[in-house]
């Protein structure tokens, strides 16, 4: 199978870096309108010096062009009758993403979006701990970076975190209510279900970078880390002592074995076994548009937080 990347900045080119060692691809076509990125990626793929010429080429395709032009990319790929994957988010706003289901809709392309924290290991075992949990708490802090320059750090960082939590975690539930206060380039989201408290930041004004998640239950507490991929449980074992007048509580401490992966190389892997199948992609077009309609959601309230009103009613 001949695959291409469209857009060859730092995700297009580990796009392009992945789909060079998966077997079963032939060959990887590569444009970008900037020459000076498109040779970034000569050691693994062929040059092209147009769309037009890469689509000619190509059975599927991974669109990481900067985000305003998500959707007039995906029109054409799609047009052109090529499957693809989409950078994350879906489209600039979800105007653009509903007019661009409809076309997705029509095509019978297969046609996925790139939520690649989905195809990290540790959200599976997430999802197996956090059954109806009372509180979750998901932190994803980077330092500055001049990598994104047309998103805000909601659909920026905090998308990863909306996409686990309301795709996976809290799936099917439309019961909640979005509190929220930050800036372009921090943020903090709280989503109040009737039995679950979520609290998701994310910030690209850190001097660390970390991405974790804490969730509370009543007989355990839980935290992993997405970049190590080590999720540690809590559980309580009713023993509690007296020392020097306080309680002490001794924990059993679990650490989950986790089978450690690349997430991109597991999502590319995927795509293209879908598009061999003619299956769906395990991360939607609607799934991706209820995230970026949740952003904006998370953004308006954030906004009217600056003016004294910060709840979403």
């Amino acid at each position: 199978m001949d695959v291409g990347v469209l857009g060859i900045g730092a995700m297009g080119r580990n796009h392009v870096r992945v789909y060079s060692e998966l077997k079963g691809v032939d060959t990887v076509y590569v444009y970008d309108p900037l020459p000076e990125n498109a040779a970034k990626a000569g050691e693994y793929a062929r040059i092209c010096t147009s769309p037009e010429e890469l689509l000619e080429k190509v059975d599927a395709v991974s669109i990481c062009v900067p985000t305003r032009y998500h959707f007039e990319m995906a029109k054409k790929v799609i047009q052109a009758g090529i499957n693809c994957l989409i950078e994350k988010p879906i489209t600039l706003t979800a105007e653009e993403g509903l007019r661009l289901l409809q076309i997705i809709e029509d095509s019978g392309l297969v046609v996925g979006v790139g939520h690649i924290e989905r195809f990290n290991p540790i959200v599976s075992e997430m999802a197996k701990i956090a059954k109806r949990p009372a509180y979750v708490s998901i932190k994803r802090h980077n330092p500055t970076s001049s990598r994104i320059t047309d998103a805000s750090v909601v659909e920026d960082l905090m998308i990863h975190d909306i996409d686990v939590a309301f795709n996976v975690l809290f799936k099917g539930e439309e019961d909640f209510q979005i509190h929220s206060a930050g800036s372009a380039n921090f943020c903090e989201a709280l989503a109040v279900f009737p039995h679950s408290v979520l609290a998701i930041s994310a910030s690209r004004l850190s001097s660390k970078k970390f991405r974790t998640f804490y969730v509370e239950s009543e007989d355990f507490t839980a935290e992993g880390d997405f970049m190590t991929q080590e999720v540690y449980i809590y559980r309580k074992p009713g023993k509690y002592g007296v020392e020097n007048e306080r309680y002490l509580q001794e924990n059993i401490i679990e650490k989950v074995l986790v089978n450690k992966v690349e997430p991109l190389k597991v999502e590319l892997k995927a795509f293209l076994d879908c598009v061999k199948g003619k299956k769906s992609f395990p991360v939607t077009p609607q799934e991706a548009l209820k995230n970026l309609q949740i952003c904006e959601r998370i953004r308006e309230t954030a906004d009217r937080c600056s003016l004294g009103e910060g709840t979403e009613e």
